[in-house]
């Protein structure tokens, strides 16, 4: 076991080495256009040459090779699975080319509409800012005030069971005639995804934080406020992450679906524009550049969560 732990850092570079090999020695199949350059042997190379130098970072630094020794499988899984891919759409072209294009024209629709790509992640990246954030602030502040208020419970709780489990797309056509633009009709329609679980996971929290906190509070001499930001807030952050958790994701699911309708630009309008004209590649590219966005959001969010959370390590999984 002592020997196999080491060997999973090499394993991936023996899947890129045989990845590259598939590549460049069986020809793509005459069904499927030819492209410019070979793009996808420039981003096996790439791979190569960056997980050749973490290999020899790693000898240097032991959180890293315990980091590569841990990923070598999924890292070799992955390479293998892009493989059987290519071999499948590239080489011998099984399923319609039209709608299974090969790697490399998915790989040079990145490069060739990157200008196009970056400014749709502009936008798109500004309706998520806004909507995102307005949304979890708000709710935090919703959540709180149920948790802590019975008058306001009393009030916005009914609100919240009617309106919350409503999925938010379904105000899209409403939105679009209330707000005056396409833009911040979209921003609210994505706040309000983001509002409903931070609520209801703020104010479960506090609903689940033991009386005898506040009792000792109460006794050391603090008053409300320092009961609800010094003790009731940072007591329920666990449930409050796992709402920023769930509200990602619906922001990310609605962020997509608001520019499908009135939006000029955005991930969400580049992809479904591609596929009106028939261009797979393309559409595949800009999903790609999706979930790339999303999982380095939400790693930041786990990151955040880390740092806020490291005295209750272990006890939040999602």
């Amino acid at each position: 076991m002592s020997i196999l732990r080491p060997l999973k850092r090499v394993f991936p570079i023996a899947a890129l080495l045989a990845a590259l090999a598939v590549q460049l020695f069986f020809p793509n199949s005459e069904l499927q256009p030819t492209t410019r350059a070979p793009y996808f042997t420039y981003f096996l190379l790439f791979l190569l040459a960056l997980y050749a130098a973490l290999i020899i970072v790693s000898f240097f630094s032991a959180a890293l090779a315990k980091k590569l020794e841990y990923g070598g499988w999924f890292y070799t899984g992955a390479i293998l699975f892009l493989t059987g891919l290519n071999i499948f759409t590239s080489k011998l072209a099984v399923p319609p080319v039209m709608y299974f294009p090969s790697l490399d024209r998915v790989f040079g629709a990145l490069f060739d509409d990157r200008r196009l790509l970056l400014k749709c992640l502009a936008h798109s990246g500004r309706l998520l800012f806004f909507g995102y954030f307005g949304g979890s602030i708000v709710g935090l502040f919703t959540g709180v005030g149920i948790g802590f208020s019975k008058r306001l419970s009393y009030w916005l709780s009914p609100v919240i069971r009617l309106i919350g489990p409503i999925p938010s797309t379904v105000w899209i056509p409403l939105m679009l005639i209330v707000f005056p633009t396409a833009v911040s009709a979209s921003a609210f329609i994505i706040a309000l995804a983001v509002w409903f679980p931070v609520t209801l996971m703020t104010s479960s929290g506090i609903a689940n934080v033991p009386q005898s906190y506040f009792d000792a509070g109460s006794t050391l001499g603090a008053g409300r406020f320092v009961r609800v930001v010094k003790i009731g807030v940072p007591a329920s952050m666990p449930h409050i992450f796992l709402g920023l958790f769930n509200g990602a994701c619906s922001s990310f699911i609605t962020l997509i679906t608001a520019e499908l309708i009135g939006a000029k630009y955005g991930l969400g309008w580049y992809v479904n524009w591609e596929r009106e004209m028939l261009s797979y590649s393309n559409v595949y590219a800009g999903l790609i550049v999706v979930a790339l966005v999303f999982f380095l959001l939400v790693t930041g969010l786990f990151k955040v969560r880390d740092k806020f959370l490291g005295w209750q390590k272990g006890v939040i999984k999602w």
